[in-house]
């Protein structure tokens, strides 16, 4: 399984799994990775059937450079078991990652890192599927930390606002988007729980993701939801409509200052390597260990990120 350091997450599009002319359009897209929904996008009466256009997408469509992923349902549903069994023995070797919703503590992980062990060895499959968990209740927010430390199967902590946010009991009208009870509080309601998915992911070298913004059509909040999410350390957010990727992929690439300086870093560490020195210094300041680890970081992104812009 890859480095999830070497996957490319600025841009998530789900897309409805019942839906085969959405999931065709969706693959042509240029979001970096697609996720076909078998959960929340799809009613109880339709998720049997739709398994098999998920199979039928990643056995047939081409997606380019975009992540390929369907979400399952979760556990504690009667779908989650065949979900599994149906799409990865049929199309596992054309899928990079099962994302898992409600994940409440790591044994959830477990199950489903059993299941895809246990496929993956019956169907002789070259490839490593990762798991992508999705934070939405009180107890996975508890257990995130774990959560994140659990397998290197998972590779993306997500961030799920709508069900954490009736979890926990926190009013909210529209999914993700600022309303009067986000007026009502003097700083950001939502801090608390965003910040305790990044900080997990980046503890285990994992990618973070910010959840949806459910106003597809408010264009200019969703675009300050983007940067809130850049600056709070997310890798990238959910679209749930193709107009909105455009966006993601622009603000959650790095800005052209940053790599400037992030290289001049490197150099200088280079340079003072050959040298045989200690201190590095750029712009008339000292830079650290710690200034050295973000430059790496910033770099590597903005090498996916003009890679899968080519």
């Amino acid at each position: 399984m890859s480095d999830p350091s070497d996957r490319l997450e600025r841009s998530v599009l789900l897309v409805p799994a019942s839906n085969p002319q959405m999931i065709a359009k969706a693959a042509a897209s240029a979001a970096d990775a697609v996720c076909i929904d078998l959960e929340d996008a799809v009613a109880p009466s339709e998720k049997a059937a739709s398994r098999a256009n998920v199979i039928h997408a990643l056995l047939h469509l081409d997606f380019g450079p975009s992540l390929r992923l369907f979400r399952m349902n979760a556990l504690d549903t009667p779908f989650a078991y065949r979900d599994l069994i149906e799409v990865v023995e049929a199309a596992g070797d054309h899928l990079d990652l099962v994302m898992l919703p409600k994940v409440d503590r790591p044994e959830d992980v477990y199950v489903v890192e059993t299941l895809l062990t246990q496929i993956e060895m019956a169907k002789g499959f070259a490839n490593r599927i990762g798991i992508e968990a999705q934070i939405e209740t009180a107890l996975g927010c508890i257990n995130v930390n774990a959560i994140a430390a659990c397998s290197a199967r998972v590779e993306t902590i997500i961030y799920g606002p709508g069900d954490y946010a009736a979890s926990v009991q926190m009013p909210m009208d529209v999914i993700g988007v600022p309303d009067e009870n986000d007026a009502l509080y003097p700083g950001h309601r939502w801090h608390a729980i965003m910040q305790a998915v990044v900080v997990a992911a980046r503890a285990y070298g994992k990618r973070c993701m910010d959840g949806p913004y459910g106003a597809f059509r408010d264009m200019e909040g969703f675009e300050k939801a983007c940067e809130i999410g850049r600056v709070m350390g997310f890798d990238g957010k959910w679209a749930i409509h193709p107009s909105q990727i455009e966006t993601l992929n622009r603000v959650f690439s790095l800005p052209a200052s940053q790599v400037t300086w992030a290289q001049r870093v490197l150099d200088a560490y280079e340079e003072a390597m050959r040298a045989g020195t200690g201190a590095i210094t750029v712009d008339g300041k000292m830079v650290d260990a710690a200034s050295l680890r973000v430059a790496r970081a910033i770099v590597q992104k903005h090498a996916l990120a003009a890679a899968r812009d080519a």
